[in-house]
């Protein structure tokens, strides 16, 4: 008898469990440098691989920074987007184009236009491994100090500018 009620005990922790893992979004995987510091990085340019980015030229201002490649299905569907904010001058967009062909992103860029300042080349991953990207593409929101403020995982939509997006643009905005 006991032995059954064992069974049912661990049955029901089980079921407890697995319901409180369901019931997360799987989309929320947030990033470890929430509210700190972003990652330093040094990553030639995709446009000339003689000049770098750096996070330093990113801070400063309150800008995007998105992880984008030309094999991500995701990073196709948000472009349009991302072209979208660029020219209402909302947020400067840095890119890190990451784990790709220059030739491919290069080629990318000229056929459906470029939403970035400035895109950094990471063809070895090891930039998007230290910012913790899981998969592109991902948007990190970081403050002028160069915090991060907000990361998104997936494509960026109008929706989720809006609702996830301005609230921290706004409050960043307010406390410089």
């Amino acid at each position: 008898m006991a032995r059954y009620v064992v069974l049912i005990v661990a049955f029901v922790g089980l079921v407890l469990v697995l319901s409180m893992g369901l019931r997360k979004d799987p989309s929320e995987l947030p990033s470890p440098f929430l509210n700190k510091a972003a990652p330093a990085f040094d990553l030639p340019t995709l446009e000339n691989p003689d000049q770098n980015i750096s996070l330093a030229d990113i801070k400063g201002k309150i800008a995007l920074v998105n992880v984008w490649a030309t094999w991500c299905v995701g990073c196709r569907e948000e472009h349009a987007y991302l072209m979208q904010l660029a020219k209402s001058g909302q947020v400067p967009i840095y890119g890190i184009n990451w784990r790709d062909s220059r030739a491919d992103a290069a080629r990318w860029l000229e056929q459906y236009g470029d939403p970035y300042v400035a895109s950094g080349f990471d063809e070895d991953g090891r930039v998007g491994i230290d910012w913790g990207v899981y998969g592109a593409p991902e948007t990190f929101l970081l403050d002028a100090h160069g915090t991060v403020l907000y990361k998104h995982l997936g494509p960026l939509s109008p929706a989720a500018w809006e609702r996830d997006f301005l609230p921290k643009i706004k409050s960043a905005e307010s406390a410089l």
